[in-house]
C-alpha cells in the first residue's frame, strides 16, 4: 500500500499518544468501528511500540509509528509491526533509510525548500507541521501553489471545528487530530463518537 492510498482511506489520522498497550487494542477496535482505520501512535511514550503491536492485531486497522526521528526508532517501528512511518521532519538521513525499507513515508514539512527536498528523494506525499504554527491555511495554499503533484496531510493545532477549512483546500488529502483521544483510559464509546463526528464533518468539508 502505497502513503496516497493510505491518505485516501479516512480523512483524518488520529494523532494518538498512549501510555499504557492495554488501552491499545480497546481504542483501534472504538475508531475503526467508527470509520477512523489509520492510526498513527507516536513514539512518545515508552509504551509506543507495544501499543502499535496490539493496534495492528484489530482487523481493518492500518497503524502507523509517527514522531519517527531517526534510522534506530525506524527499525524498531517495523519490528512491532508499522506499516507506515510518519517523522516531525524531513532529513536526508532518514528519508533514505525509509525508502531502502521500502515502507510508506509521510515526512513533516513547513517550507517550499523542505518540500523541494523531499521531491529531490522521490517523495510527493507530506505532513504539513506544525499546521497551525507555520501559519494555517493560507499558509499551506501558498506553499502548495507551485506544487501541483503534491498533497498534505496537514497536522499540528487542528480542532474539529477547524478541520472543514483545511479539507476544503485542493492539495490536502486527509487531516491529523489529537482531539479524538484524550490521555487515560479509554472510554470507548465517546471515542467512537468522536471518530464518527469527525466523519461526518470531514464529509461536509469534502462536499
Amino acid at each position: 500500500m502505497k502513503m496516497d492510498e493510505i491518505m485516501r482511506l479516512a480523512p483524518v489520522i488520529p494523532v494518538l499518544i498512549v501510555d499504557d498497550a492495554a488501552y491499545a487494542r480497546p481504542i483501534a477496535e472504538a475508531m475503526v468501528a467508527g470509520g477512523l482505520r489509520v492510526l498513527e501512535v507516536t513514539l512518545r511514550t515508552p509504551a509506543a511500540l507495544d501499543v502499535i503491536a496490539e493496534m495492528a492485531k484489530v482487523e481493518g486497522a492500518v497503524v502507523g509509528a509517527g514522531t519517527v526521528l531517526d534510522p534506530s526508532q525506524l527499525d524498531d517501528s517495523l519490528r512491532a509491526g508499522a506499516r507506515f512511518i510518519v517523522s516531525p521532519g524531513l532529513t536526508d538521513r532518514l528519508t533514505r533509510a525509509v525508502i531502502d525499507a521500502g515502507i510508506p513515508y509521510l515526512p513533516g514539512v513547513a517550507t517550499a525548500g523542505e518540500i523541494m527536498r523531499g521531491l529531490d528523494h522521490g517523495l510527493d506525499r507530506f505532513k504539513f507541521f506544525p499546521a497551525e504554527a507555520a501559519g494555517g491555511v493560507k499558509a499551506l495554499a501558498a506553499q502548495a501553489a507551485p506544487f501541483a503533484q503534491v498533497r498534505f496531510c496537514p497536522t499540528g493545532g487542528i480542532r474539529a471545528e477547524t478541520m472543514k477549512d483545511w479539507l476544503k483546500l485542493d492539495s490536502v488529502l486527509c487531516i491529523g487530530g489529537s482531539w479524538l483521544v484524550p490521555k487515560g483510559p479509554p472510554d470507548t464509546e465517546k471515542i467512537k463518537q468522536a471518530a464518527r463526528e469527525a466523519v461526518a464533518l470531514a464529509r461536509e468539508g469534502l462536499a
